[in-house]
């Protein structure tokens, strides 16, 4: 099995309210069924969400306010998981619950090596 990275993005500018907590609370839980179905399947490797806040660092050592790069789209998160190809690794990545609030996405990428200590 290969490793793929699972990046999710969200749509911070273009968006009108933000999900109330009574939302956020269904999304979460969509969410974690979504990782539990990963799980259960042992294609899980690991994962972790994001603040909506951060630091862009440029060449020439210039720091500026985050995390948005030159996109409207912000990661959020990201899970990594076994697959057998990048086919099975799509279709675990459709499923993601994100997919379902406009603007939203989410990017799929081999993981092709690991720095170790």
């Amino acid at each position: 099995m290969e490793e793929y990275l699972i990046l999710m993005r969200l749509d911070f500018l273009t968006k009108g309210e933000k999900p109330s907590p009574e939302q956020l609370e269904i999304y979460m839980k969509q969410y974690h069924e979504w990782v539990n179905e990963i799980i259960s399947k042992k294609k899980f490797i690991s994962g972790i969400g994001l603040s909506e806040e951060g630091k862009v660092i440029r060449s020439k050592q210039i720091v500026t306010d985050g995390p948005f790069v030159e996109t409207k789209e912000s990661l959020a998160g990201f899970i990594i998981i076994h697959a057998e190809n990048w086919e099975d690794a799509v279709g675990i990545a459709k499923k993601c619950p994100i997919l379902g609030g406009e603007g939203n996405s989410v990017e799929v990428r081999m993981v092709k090596g690991t720095h170790q200590n």
